[in-house]
């Protein structure tokens, strides 16, 4: 822990050049992203298998609070996105080292040059929003659900420092978590292989999402659902997802796949840099183990939440379970 804060205050004394900043970036906004990701799959999920409970994620995600979030996760994302593909380039042309200042450069310029106008689109979402919305979520409904996945990734890391512990006293082992040197080559290829496939998935979801439609259209009643030719007649959430997953083209559910591809790429890239992070900053053996099989676990159990919600889809009943919610 102590290099993590060594990490903050020498890179705030320094005030670096922009190799230095570009690296701090990149992993904030990596970090950002990535818990933003587990909330989105969890929620997501809901959608299938607790239709009421997305009603109400979806209202809280329409919050001012969330509103303003937003701004910053899609500003992290474009940037993480950007910066990615630098770090690729660089990474497979060592030869273009000698550039590295001038393609740190494009980067923020090309994140900036793209979120003007999609802080564009996305303010005018919000705004048409908010002057016709009866009321929105207040902060203390915004603190309790919260407050319950903060509770789980606590549970998580407290059962995994448990059970990193007792492994170390009946293994007597004091080594942290370490990949083979075969896997370790491979994951960090495959993180940068994933960054530059992730790339159209991640700017094609932002698009649809958060350009064209906004979070606010999800519950937008007669509306027509973005990349499909189905219409959103309940206004309910659990719809627009459904009706969106259940898109056929050539007799493939098409959003299914592409959120399939996106869901797997995405958590095993995030979770992959996540291990970078703890390895670097965390180096007592058992904190090193339980975060590094949290981890594992985390990975695992989102994509396959993921998949269970994408193979089960949205039926009939979760929009009535949905319009009940609301009605009420």
């Amino acid at each position: 822990m102590a290099t993590l804060v060594t990490t903050v205050t020498e890179t705030l004394r320094y005030r670096g050049k922009i190799g230095q900043w570009s690296w701090m970036f990149h992993r904030i906004s990596g970090l950002a992203t990535l818990l933003f990701l587990g909330l989105h799959i969890i929620d997501t999920s809901w959608a299938a298998f607790y239709p009421e409970l997305y009603e109400e994620a979806i209202a809280i995600y329409q919050s001012p609070l969330y509103t303003i979030g937003e701004f910053f996760l899609v500003a992290g994302v474009i940037y993480h996105a950007y910066n990615g593909l630098r770090v690729f380039l660089l990474d497979y042309k060592p030869a273009w080292w000698k550039y590295q200042r001038r393609a740190a450069t494009i980067v923020w310029a090309a994140s900036i040059v793209t979120l003007i106008p999609t802080f564009i689109f996305m303010a005018n979402h919000a705004l048409e929003f908010y002057n016709e919305a009866d009321e929105v979520a207040g902060l203390q409904q915004i603190i309790d659900v919260q407050a319950e996945f903060a509770l789980g990734f606590v549970v998580i890391i407290a059962a995994a420092l448990v059970l990193s512990a007792l492994y170390g006293l009946i293994t007597r082992s004091r080594s942290r978590f370490v990949l083979p040197g075969r896997a370790e080559g491979m994951m960090w290829s495959f993180t940068r292989l994933s960054g530059v496939l992730i790339l159209p998935l991640v700017f094609g979801h932002l698009a649809m999402i958060h350009v064209i439609q906004g979070v606010f259209d999800i519950t937008g009643g007669g509306l027509q659902i973005v990349g499909t030719s189905a219409v959103n007649v309940s206004g309910e959430a659990a719809e627009f997802v459904g009706a969106r997953w259940d898109q056929l083209l050539i007799g493939v559910a098409i959003w299914r796949v592409y959120d399939a591809f996106l869901l797997i790429l995405a958590t095993v890239h995030g979770f992959n840099g996540l291990r970078y992070v703890v390895n670097d900053y965390f180096h007592r053996p058992v904190v090193n183990r339980a975060l590094n099989w949290a981890i594992v676990f985390g990975t695992v159990a989102l994509c396959a939440l993921g998949i269970a919600a994408l193979l089960a889809g949205v039926d009939e009943t979760a929009y009535e379970i949905a319009q009940e919610m609301t009605a009420h």
